[in-house]
């Protein structure tokens, strides 16, 4: 028996959910044409939470399954499909509490955030469902002549490949797949082979919920079973969160599907700009929460500090002061923990190493990130102090890291956190808005804010970024937008067509 089966955490073994039917998976790769998929608590990495050896062969059954239920979904209608979504929404808040531990026991989240995480997916829904979201995706027509008619309409794509990440197992890929289905897409969900079991656990609330069979599936797998569904060929979509080489392959992988609907969420090499006159304790609060959240392992986590002169030695001591008290442990344990373990032992590492490198090549240390000595994958969070941020060094790093610069003003600081070739997230401290106003508009990211760290987004707000960070294709309120294929219709209601020059009558 899984350990998430055990726990009374997941109500069926390791399967694939296609058709609306749950399909077991071995507990071993039979022969070659499966992948073992197997999942870990990162706090007790000897306790497997799930384990199944995922069927390639299920990729062409669930896009088929489907491309089956594609049409009926489509003409069920607007209404149908909200019900339907109302009723998913009942299914995430009756399973709440259980989805929250079911994030903390795979992904090693604190258990505070995983409750905000479960909570969010009814919330997503609710906010999908509101006017103001299909405010964008909403038909229009105009006079051409007095028979002729110009009408802008909206069709689903068909079927939506959704390639969810491990650090928000559920929230994230629901934010992509509640407003594919409500456009009247049908949805094939793999979760990342991290966090296999909480992807089954949706798929669970969607059964229960009544969804119809073939409009939602769940297909185990690694890296061949993203290859193979980001390759299908009958596949309209695919929506994807995750690292950047991943989205890479996926742009390769359809070089020769332009029409292919592709979007793309991906990492950050994110900054936070601390000026001269910003509040220092409210700057330090929300750059150590942004940096350290997760231990790190967000898209939106603040892996760059510029910090301006007249303030970097004050700003600088307080904000190590701050993050050397943060508590480190299991995210299911009683005591107030901050952050948990990293999501794997090669995930921890990868910061170790960084953080070596950095040094050998001359950043100061100012707070050693370190193994914990006990079980798990822990670590402590690390601060290193660079002389300058520039292209040449610019890297992405998943972990409890963040490194500082000092700036000697405004427009060197606005450089510096343009040195990049991410642009998902920034911040700006000033307690001025006039200076806010006047630097925000000069960073290159999807989402900058104001004496508020980068970590952390509003679902009634757009999200993403530019460069290796998206494809200008934003989630969050602005989802429904790429789930739509707007469509263009002359619609001429008399048989009097004029007869073109050169045209001869008959």
């Amino acid at each position: 028996m899984s350990e998430a089966v055990r726990r009374g955490l997941l109500t069926h073994e390791p399967s694939d959910f296609i058709g609306g039917r749950f399909r077991p998976l071995a507990s071993v790769a039979p022969d070659q044409s499966s992948e073992l998929v197997s999942s870990h608590d990162p706090a007790e990495p000897t306790v497997a939470v799930w384990s199944g050896a995922a069927q390639l062969a299920h990729v062409d059954l669930a896009v088929a399954a489907g491309r089956a239920a594609g049409e009926y979904w489509r003409a069920t209608g607007d209404a149908n499909r909200r019900a339907a979504l109302r009723a998913l929404r009942e299914a995430f808040i009756a399973n709440e509490e259980r989805i929250a531990r079911l994030i903390t026991l795979e992904s090693g989240k604190t258990l505070s955030e995983s409750r905000l995480e479960a909570k969010a997916l009814a919330e997503k829904i609710t906010i999908t469902l509101e006017p103001l979201s299909g405010a964008r995706v909403s038909g229009f027509e105009f006079e051409v002549t007095s028979t002729r008619r110009g009408v802008c309409a909206f069709r689903p794509h068909g079927v939506m490949v959704v390639v969810g990440p491990f650090n928000f197992p559920a929230h994230l890929p629901n934010g992509h797949f509640i407003p594919a289905l409500l456009a009247g897409n049908t949805v094939v969900f793999k979760p990342s082979e991290r966090t296999p079991a909480v992807g089954q656990l949706l798929a669970e609330c969607a059964d229960s919920a009544g969804i119809p069979l073939g409009v939602f599936n769940v297909i185990a797998g690694g890296p061949r079973t993203a290859a193979k569904l980001c390759d299908h060929p009958d596949v309209d979509g695919i929506l994807f969160t995750g690292s950047w080489p991943t989205g890479r392959r996926i742009l390769e992988a359809n070089i020769d599907r332009p029409g292919r609907m592709i979007a793309l969420e991906m990492g950050g090499s994110n900054a936070a700009i601390v000026c001269g006159d910003a509040h220092l304790k409210q700057a330090v609060i929300e750059c150590v929460r942004s940096a350290f959240a997760t231990a790190g392992q967000r898209c939106t986590c603040t892996r760059r500090i510029i910090v301006d002169a007249s303030i970097a030695d004050a700003f600088i001591a307080l904000f190590a002061k701050v993050a050397s008290t943060l508590v480190v442990g299991a995210g299911d344990s009683k005591d107030p923990v901050f952050m948990g373990p990293l999501i794997s032992s090669s995930a921890r590492d990868a910061v170790l190493n960084f953080q070596e490198r950095r040094a050998r090549a001359g950043s100061r240390v100012i707070l050693q990130a370190t193994r914990l000595d006990r079980a798990g994958w822990f670590l402590t969070p690390g601060i290193l102090q660079v002389a300058r941020f520039e292209l040449s060094c610019d890297e992405e790093v998943f972990g409890p890291l963040v490194q500082i610069s000092v700036s000697t003003n405004d427009e060197d600081a606005i450089a510096q956190a343009n040195a990049s070739q991410f642009g998902l997230a920034a911040a700006v401290f000033t307690a001025s808005r006039e200076r806010w106003q006047r630097i925000a508009p000069q960073i290159r990211a999807g989402c900058i804010n104001w004496n508020v760290g980068t970590a952390g987004a509003s679902s009634r707000l757009p999200f993403g970024g530019f460069g290796r960070s998206g494809n200008n294709r934003p989630a969050g309120a602005f989802s429904l937008d790429y789930c739509g294929a707007a469509i263009a219709h002359l619609e001429e209601q008399s048989d009097a067509a004029p007869l073109p020059q050169g045209m001869r009558p008959f």
